[in-house]
């Protein structure tokens, strides 16, 4: 049956149908240990699942996201795993040249620790962002077509294991002002969007991090933290979250750090906090919460 559905096929449809069998065949890279200090002991995210960095502008959420890229995409020797990432960023906010400054910052402590990295600082630096799709949306239009696109990625590449989007929520308000009062319509492309990444996650096993805006509240409109840290987007969306992450700054606080000479001096950093809610339906409900502060390295947990 197999053998006649390929000779009625077009080449290009042939090439597609087969790699899609081979990447359901293989399997990818699991993410339960991308970054443990984030999520309850051995509850991090498992194929197929979504975690949400949830809270306002200016709480570290795109740091973690730079972090948990360059975690997968560093080798194994300095730390890493080795696996593809797609990048798709809505906000265009992608700063290359901080991310380039991390990878850089972790290879150079790799190597200074001894660890066997094959190549020069440059072809491994190369080797690193090959693994590294960038994708740039400016509507939820396009974003949808971006995900149909992704299919076609994931068939042909088994090892790409992590999705990343900055943010869901950045068309939020415009669909809402195009779709007039309809709530229905309003929802309908990001429900669209929710509906192609379940079919993703299931046919390819793959882990979806999506940074969420906050919707900051007027000070004359009364509301509680709970209702502030309450997720608007649709309700499709919010079944398909398995881990939430919400995200918070806290007041500056004073960190010893290495200086020129070896010696050690004081410096004030800006801390963030991350409040973790675990709900996968194979596990009960868990909880962690963990704080970091950001530097030109990248994100260091205290």
């Amino acid at each position: 049956m197999l053998m006649v559905l390929l000779m009625v096929l077009s080449v290009p449809a042939v090439v597609l149908l087969l790699g899609l069998l081979l990447a359901r065949l293989e399997g990818r890279r699991c993410l339960k240990d991308i970054e443990p200090r984030l999520f309850p002991e051995d509850g991090g995210p498992d194929h197929g699942e979504v975690v949400e960095l949830y809270g306002t502008e200016g709480t570290g959420k795109t740091e973690l996201l730079y972090h948990l890229l360059c975690r997968c995409v560093l080798p194994k020797a300095a730390g890493g795993l080795e696996v593809d990432v797609v990048f798709v960023d809505t906000d265009y906010s992608l700063d290359m040249l901080r991310l380039v400054s991390i990878l850089d910052n972790r290879l150079n402590r790799a190597r200074s620790t001894s660890s066997p990295l094959a190549g020069s600082d440059d072809a491994v630096l190369r080797l690193c962002l090959s693994r590294l799709l960038v994708v740039h949306c400016s509507s939820s239009s396009q974003l949808l077509l971006t995900l149909h696109f992704l299919e076609t990625s994931l068939s042909s590449r088994p090892g790409l294991a992590l999705v990343l989007i900055d943010s869901i929520s950045a068309f939020y308000w415009v669909d809402r002002a195009e779709a007039g009062a309809s709530v229905p319509k309003q929802e309908e492309r990001l429900c669209k969007c929710t509906e192609l990444l379940g079919r993703l996650l299931r046919d390819y096993r793959i882990t979806v991090f999506a940074t969420c805006h906050a919707i900051r509240r007027s000070n004359s409109e009364p509301s509680t933290s709970s209702d502030s840290d309450r997720s608007y987007l649709c309700r499709p969306w919010q079944r398909l979250v398995t881990h939430r992450l919400l995200c918070s700054r806290q007041e500056a606080a004073n960190f010893t750090v290495n200086a020129a000479g070896g010696s050690k001096e004081q410096r004030r950093r800006q801390v963030f906090t991350v409040h973790c809610t675990s709900y996968p339906s194979s596990r009960t409900k868990a909880y962690r919460n963990s704080s970091f502060y950001v530097t030109d390295a990248g994100v260091g947990f205290i």
